[in-house]
């Protein structure tokens, strides 16, 4: 076996791991909490190459908002689609969309752009 036959074979036995990191390894996920002012609740949410945070926290039987602040110009980003509370938001119109979210009952609303390759979450405890 030659050099460059060593060489390619821990290039690939590098770049498999790498794969096998990105699609199946834990990654730490940021996780935000609202802000309660005056009877209401507010978190933000920044689009730049994903959602930070991803995750957002909110307190049960305290009307929220969620704005989403558009730093970002891909296509894929562009949407917001809350499939759960049937919300489909264009992100582009302004820099920041805001969104109701019911805080009656506790739960989970997922969130994902519009092709659906960039997912979040709405906690409501």
């Amino acid at each position: 076996m030659g050099i460059s036959q060593i060489i390619t074979l821990i290039v690939a036995i590098l770049l498999i791991s790498f794969i096998l990191w990105w699609f199946f390894g834990k990654h730490q996920e940021a996780v935000g909490t609202a802000i309660v002012d005056q009877g209401t609740q507010e978190a933000n949410i920044v689009v730049k190459g994903g959602y930070s945070p991803s995750t957002v926290v909110l307190k049960q039987g305290i009307p929220a908002k969620v704005n989403f602040d558009m730093n970002d110009s891909t296509a894929c980003l562009s949407h917001v689609v809350f499939e759960q509370l049937g919300v489909d938001k264009d992100l582009t119109k302004q820099k920041i969309t805001t969104i109701d979210i019911p805080t009656d009952k506790k739960g989970t609303y997922n969130f994902a752009c519009g092709m659906d390759m960039f997912h979040g979450k709405v906690v409501v405890k």
